[in-house]
């Protein structure tokens, strides 16, 4: 099973072998039985924290209240405003170092499917920039240094140092001075 928004099936790629798929309990798609996956009440407080941090301007309160949910946040990482990290699976989510989230970023670690749901965990490399609106889908890592422009959708890997923009993400080229 593949993503529509990655294009022909790719399962040997290092995102979809790093998610694990999770059959659906019930009847009916995955997110019907979300409450079998995760426990509502653990989501209701996942879901405040995550919504104070989004509106917090204090970047040192917007670290602490997503470490409490379980987001590993290295030292000096940057959270944009209205930045939202996994809600369901916070645990799943690792920001390095001097990371930069950007303004209304989304970083998912579930996808909930028809038949299944899976999760993944998602890694943001030291000093790497996820650009404003960007979405980071469950799996992908985003290496050392990287850069994810705005209103991108990141379906596989970011190599460290590289920048990727578009939906699906792709390597940006060189321009005409080689740079």
């Amino acid at each position: 099973m593949t993503d529509a928004s990655e294009g022909p099936s790719d399962d040997a790629t290092p995102r979809h072998q790093r998610i694990a798929r999770h059959a659906t309990p019930g009847p009916g798609n995955s997110l019907r039985s979300w409450p079998s996956a995760k426990h509502p009440l653990r989501v209701a407080l996942n879901y405040v924290v995550v919504v104070l941090a989004r509106i917090c301007p204090s970047l040192r309160v917007k670290n602490l209240l997503l470490r409490s949910i379980g987001v590993t946040v290295g030292e000096g990482v940057s959270w944009g405003l209205e930045s939202t990290p996994d809600v369901f699976w916070p645990e799943l989510v690792t920001v390095e170092d001097h990371a930069i989230i950007g303004y209304d970023a989304t970083i998912l670690c579930h996808e909930f499917l028809q038949e299944e749901y899976r999760t993944g965990e998602v890694v943001v490399g030291e000093e790497a920039m996820v650009g404003a609106g960007a979405v980071l889908l469950p799996g992908v890592e985003v290496g050392a240094g990287a850069s994810v422009a705005a209103n991108s959708l990141v379906t596989r890997d970011v190599p460290p140092g590289a920048t990727v923009a578009g939906v699906p993400a792709e390597p940006m080229g060189r321009d005409e001075r080689g740079e």
